[in-house]
């Protein structure tokens, strides 16, 4: 059977990723706008372009590119961000998935350092390794963006390197410029000890809350 990339609904303890819709745009345009100086390299829609953000993040959806989530915090209901599996790549039979990448992630200002992008990605790499069967799980960020770096090295993914040239520059400034992107990665013969390590993290942080 051909693989169609749907995501379904992940369930957190403290983040419940559900599909995205326009339902979740009065929350996201709040979010977006918390604190716009906590983005730095990554493009985060403003509040008036959440509705066109959420048309093109469901075009994707459509071409079968993308599956774009809300980041919805359990313990007040509210969106508070997003993320995708996106670029899905299949065996060389052409079924079934063999890799795929998590992105087009971002948070609002409160919700960041609050356990809620820790148990995102575990919920997202767990879903594609042990539901999907994939081989290998990827991650990227703008190289220069030393906090993003750090995040996806603390949910265990492993840097490959940085391809220079590699995609558009969300800077500020570098509109129609190409940024170098860090490449970071998971193997399936990774993951059952990076989800050890992710579960006994989010241990932690809800024994402090």
């Amino acid at each position: 059977m051909t693989f169609a990339l749907e995501g379904p609904v992940l369930d957190g303890t403290l983040v419940r990723l559900e599909p995205l819709e326009h339902r979740h745009a009065e929350d996201l345009a709040a979010a977006a706008e918390e604190n716009r100086s906590s983005y730095g390299f990554t493009w985060v829609p403003t509040a008036a372009e959440v509705e066109g953000y959420i048309d093109a993040q469901l075009a994707r959806a459509t071409a079968g590119k993308l599956a774009p989530y809300a980041q919805v915090e359990r313990a007040s209901g509210r969106a508070v961000g997003a993320t995708a599996y996106w670029d899905p790549r299949l065996w060389p039979a052409g079924e079934g998935l063999c890799a795929i990448e998590v992105g087009y992630t971002w948070l609002a200002a409160s919700a960041q350092g609050t356990g809620v992008n820790t148990e995102a990605k575990y919920l997202l790499f767990r879903h594609a390794f042990e539901n999907w069967g994939v081989a290998r799980l990827d991650l990227k960020t703008d190289a220069r963006n030393s906090r993003c770096r750090a995040a996806i090295e603390g949910v265990g993914a492993r840097f490959e390197g940085v391809l220079r040239n590699w995609s558009r520059s969300w800077a500020p400034g570098e509109d129609g410029l190409l940024r170098d992107s860090a490449i970071f990665s998971i193997t399936a013969s990774e993951w059952p000890d990076r989800r050890a390590r992710l579960e006994r993290r989010i241990a932690q942080g809800l024994e402090r809350r």
